[in-house]
């Protein structure tokens, strides 16, 4: 008849769960007598609240703003062809730097597990992003710029 199945049993037979630990998930088992259609039993999902919600829009700022770099960096792009200068380099300059600094915390975010293994990740991070600044404001200033040095490997 009808049966319900436990999944977190079937999840701790020698291997550890991946999903679900702490939740009780019960699937229902479809009863079917004769040539009746098909009738769900009963189906119970428990699941915990969620303990990382704030109440703080700080995510969705930090969002928002990737995303406005992101087109901020699109318009620099063709301004960066028409009106090569000092204004647009250090633009690119910083532009650049932060959109790099954000994507690989993202990578330190989902790749980098352990305490102390995070916060060596995230001050190399920090320490990667203000030398690519500093390298990119120093060439600016001393050398020709990102824009005219761009320039000049297209018309290789």
């Amino acid at each position: 008849m009808a049966s319900l199945v436990r999944l977190t049993s079937l999840c701790h037979r020698g291997v550890k769960p991946l999903f679900f630990r702490s939740a009780l998930l019960l699937r229902p088992v479809v009863a079917q007598k004769g040539n009746e259609d098909r009738i769900p039993i009963s189906a119970q999902i428990h699941v915990t609240p969620s303990r990382y919600s704030s109440g703080s829009s700080a995510a969705s700022l930090h969002w928002t703003g990737e995303r406005v770099l992101s087109i901020v960096l699109l318009g620099l792009l063709p301004a960066a062809y028409l009106y090569p200068g000092p204004v647009v380099d250090y633009s690119l300059a910083a532009t650049l730097t932060l959109h790099g600094h954000w994507g690989l915390g993202q990578v330190v975010t989902d790749y980098v597990h352990g305490d102390m293994k995070i916060k060596a990740a995230n001050a190399g991070l920090m320490a990667l992003s203000a030398v690519t600044f500093a390298g990119l404001c120093y060439f600016n200033y001393h050398d020709v710029g990102i824009c005219k040095a761009v320039a000049m490997l297209w018309s290789m």
